[in-house]
């Protein structure tokens, strides 16, 4: 998939294309549903399918205490909507300079100039240019101007299908709700991840860059990669409820310092925790795994992803060492376990 974040950076002879646009949080099971058909039909069409997205998140810039928790940052986000098929995907760096374009300014620059727009695929609710100026009729009017056809998508909702069970085994609202990213953040706050990679279609991610901690963890015998905080910078993706989690560490570099895609890293299986460590007075909240058997990686420097699987308990505040010892033992066995499952059958498939 091409990368672009500028412009200039397109091909004279790209195109034409089918061209969409939003924000793609989480790409979660309704924007692949949507980017698959797309591409589908663009190639059908003789056409490139491409997405148009924004980095920050426009809130981020207009509203930033209004802003959602993001689910994903760049690289998870262009890496899964590589996944859909896409041929190429234009990250538009969002600034209040380019926010003060019209509609009709964006629709010209960006979608009849810069990517050939053969088809526009918008949701009912798209807005576009200066305040939001621009809706699904705008967009309409200019596409009859500038010779692009609109598709309006529809939101898209869970199905029960046979091997999924009946209504009765399924949560009333994940055969209610349409796809979407503010599902999975409530989701994400209340520690459901097993319910958040149904939506998903995936298990959350977290990716950051491995720094160090207390070292309590080693001296546990319980040695941990220490995330660094969200607020630095350096650590991407919605931190879900305080707990222990079952999930998966992948190394995105090879020992050579190339990068390695996802799918293809190795999944190593870990206990994280996630909290302020009230036994020890934290006041801090971290992101730390075990990686379960390991106690010779050096992960220092390194940036890692961690796959939480299933939240195993609260974080519980231990009256000595002993008995955080003996729970965090548990704890590991309890990992095992649902790593197993998971390995076997994933329960987000």
């Amino acid at each position: 998939m091409l990368r672009w974040s500028d412009l200039a950076e397109i091909p004279a002879d790209f195109g034409p294309t089918v061209v969409t646009l939003g924000n793609f949080d989480g790409v979660h099971r309704g924007h692949a549903s949507v980017l698959r058909r797309m591409c589908a039909d663009a190639r059908a069409a003789g056409c490139a399918a491409v997405a148009v997205t924004f980095t920050p998140h426009p809130l981020q810039v207009h509203r930033p205490q209004d802003a959602p928790p993001l689910l994903t940052g760049d690289e998870d986000r262009l890496e899964l909507l590589a996944a859909t098929g896409l041929d190429a995907v234009l990250l538009v760096p969002y600034t209040l300079e380019f926010a003060r374009q019209s509609p009709r300014e964006f629709v010209e620059r960006y979608l009849v100039d810069g990517l050939r727009a053969r088809t526009v695929v918008v949701g009912r609710d798209v807005r576009f240019g200066w305040q939001n100026a621009g809706d699904l009729s705008t967009m309409v009017a200019l596409g009859r101007d500038h010779g692009f056809d609109v598709e309006v998508i529809d939101d898209l909702r869970p199905s029960v299908t046979a091997d999924e069970g009946s209504a009765e085994d399924r949560a009333a609202d994940e055969l209610r709700r349409r796809w979407s990213s503010t599902w999975v953040r409530e989701l994400l706050e209340e520690g459901d991840v097993v319910r958040a990679a149904r939506v998903l279609g995936r298990p959350h991610r977290l990716r950051g860059v491995v720094v160090h901690g207390d070292a309590r963890g080693r001296e546990l015998g319980f040695p941990t990669a220490n995330l660094a905080p969200v607020s630095s910078g350096r650590t991407a993706g919605m931190v879900p409820a305080d707990g222990v989690y079952a999930g998966w560490l992948r190394r995105t570099r090879r020992p050579d310092g190339s990068p390695v895609p996802q799918e293809d890293a190795e999944a190593l299986p870990a206990a994280v925790s996630i909290g302020t460590n009230p036994t020890f007075d934290g006041v801090e909240r971290r992101v730390e795994a075990y990686v379960l058997d390991r106690t010779d990686l050096d992960l220092y420097d390194e940036e890692v992803v961690l796959e939480l699987v299933e939240r195993l308990r609260p974080t519980l505040r231990f009256d000595s060492i002993d008995a955080l010892t003996e729970q965090m033992h548990r704890d590991v066995q309890d990992v095992r376990v649902v790593l197993d499952r998971e390995a076997s059958s994933p329960d987000w498939r």
